[in-house]
């Protein structure tokens, strides 16, 4: 069975919260956004991540990361660890203006970590606003 980020078209795992477009899941567990498309629950991820930079100043892994993943949930400093790896930086290295190259390795490296594994290929690059021959996988 696909992971649950994976069949809701919700890679991130974001909590549904009334976003256009998506409704919450189904079941007595239900609590995350369900999006008609994977490109829908790309955006939504883009989004959150731009939220957590622009309006809350979040610019480091482990600011993003301990807000997205907190430790009452998850094992958050693995999460923060399996994130920088990913990108190349330290936890706490100031990130800086999110540029369309730091937004995809930001949604490659979430969506791993939520799944365990990445569908998306070259349409995260897409959404993260990479020209057409920057789309590399």
């Amino acid at each position: 069975m696909e992971p649950r980020g994976i069949r809701n078209n919700n890679p991130g795992n974001l909590n549904y919260v009334g976003q256009a477009g998506a409704h919450n899941e189904q079941g007595d567990h239900g609590r995350f956004a369900v999006f008609s498309t994977a490109e829908a629950g790309l955006m939504a991820l883009r989004g959150q991540l731009l939220r957590y930079h622009q309006r809350d100043g979040l610019d480091s892994i482990s600011a993003i990361i301990s807000k997205w993943a907190p430790p009452a949930e998850n094992n958050t400093h693995e999460y923060i660890e399996g994130v920088a790896h990913a990108l190349g930086v330290s936890p706490d290295t100031p990130l800086g203006n999110f540029s369309p190259h730091l937004m995809a390795g930001l949604m490659q490296a979430i969506i791993m970590m939520e799944n365990g594994k990445n569908p998306h290929g070259s349409l995260i690059y897409q959404v993260a606003g990479l020209p057409a021959q920057e789309n590399i996988t």
